[in-house]
């Protein structure tokens, strides 16, 4: 049973095809899934070469930024020729040359309370693949708001973290996790404090993984739990997230019923 596949998506997915949970059943799944990835740099580059491979069929990116030589180390959609080139120009040409099942739609802007709604609306999962406290806070409520799942990952230095809000009943959120940002400074960004170049390739590849088994409906996710990764140790432990009552966003009164409601500057925090 082929269920529309043709013989060249039986070739190219065949390893998918022969496993018992995926199956040409499963592989379809994943060439009708839409995903919106925020973020093509070190996350999103392992997270558009995999679910490009996987064959999930429409893959939208949000970018506003343009590639720089220092983003080499680690940003691997990204060649040395596409210094100067919009990250979403060179990511997009990268996944058309690994699969042309996959239809890539670019967006060169950044993501902000004006347009958030229209970017995530329609899509299976939204990959939270940035690197700023502000975006990750927004795409946490927009989403918390519109009940479509979210992976989440995150490096600094030798250290990654990474979890799936699924937005079910008893699932927590971001702002359960961390209710407000940390202030100005203590948490550096990679400009600031580095980043082992391989380190957002295997956190971006858990969020993958993520997204896949979400879309396909197998597995056990990271839903209510944080897996750190700690790369020069290399340990991985498991942090619990439950759900917070007084979350403003997914709590039992919450305060946000519009990503309006919130200033993403500074710490991100609810007014009263």
């Amino acid at each position: 049973m082929s269920l529309g596949l043709d013989q060249t998506q039986l070739d190219r997915y065949s390893r998918h095809i022969i496993l018992d949970d995926v199956g040409p059943e499963g592989q379809a799944q994943l060439l009708d899934a839409s995903v919106l990835v925020v973020g093509a740099g070190g996350l999103g580059s392992p997270i558009l070469q995999y679910l490009a491979a996987a064959g999930v069929g429409e893959i939208h990116v949000v970018d506003d930024d343009v590639v720089e030589r220092s983003n080499l180390q680690r940003q691997t959609v990204h060649a040395d020729a596409d210094v100067g080139r919009p990250k979403v120009d060179s990511a997009a040409e990268f996944v058309a040359e690994l699969s042309p099942d996959v239809t890539v739609e670019t967006y060169e802007q950044r993501a902000t309370a004006e347009n958030i709604e229209g970017l995530i609306e329609g899509h299976d999962v939204v990959v939270d693949a940035t690197d700023n406290f502000a975006s990750r806070y927004l795409i946490n409520d927009a989403c918390a708001l519109a009940g479509i799942p979210v992976s989440h990952g995150a490096v600094y230095r030798f250290e990654g973290q990474v979890t799936t809000f699924e937005q079910g009943e008893d699932s927590p959120c971001y702002r359960c996790l961390f209710p407000e940002a940390p202030p100005d400074g203590a948490a550096p960004d990679c400009a600031t404090a580095g980043v082992l170049g391989v380190l957002p390739g295997t956190i971006g590849c858990f969020q993958a993984t993520e997204t896949i088994k979400l879309v396909l409906g197998h597995g056990e996710s990271l839903d209510g739990r944080l897996l750190c990764y700690d790369a020069a140790e290399m340990d991985i432990e498991r942090v619990p997230i439950r759900p917070s009552p007084d979350c403003p966003v997914c709590g039992e009164t919450p305060r946000i019923d519009s990503v309006r409601d919130v200033r993403y500057d500074e710490r991100c925090a609810v007014p009263e």
